[in-house]
């Protein structure tokens, strides 16, 4: 199954590690540093248009990559659900 992350983004459920709310916890520096380490490698990738909400961890051939979400933490988890 695929989850929908926005503008055209779906990605294989299988390959989540989690989904977090972008606001509340880039407020701690050991996640700012850790999003900062993966944009310096070229590993995120922003799928959003408006605001964005939230960020997406996956795993893809043993390469951590973050997607830049608008969609909520809460409208994601409910479409992992499905």
């Amino acid at each position: 199954m695929y989850l929908h992350l926005g503008d055209r983004v779906s990605i294989h459920k299988s390959t989540i590690v989690g989904i977090f709310d972008l606001e509340n916890t880039t407020i701690g520096s050991d996640t700012r540093a850790y999003l900062n380490r993966l944009e310096q490698d070229g590993h995120v990738i922003n799928v959003s248009s408006e605001m964005p909400k939230s960020f997406i961890v996956c795993m893809k051939q043993e390469t951590e990559f973050a997607y830049i979400s608008s969609i909520s933490v809460s409208t994601l988890k409910k479409r992992a659900m499905v």
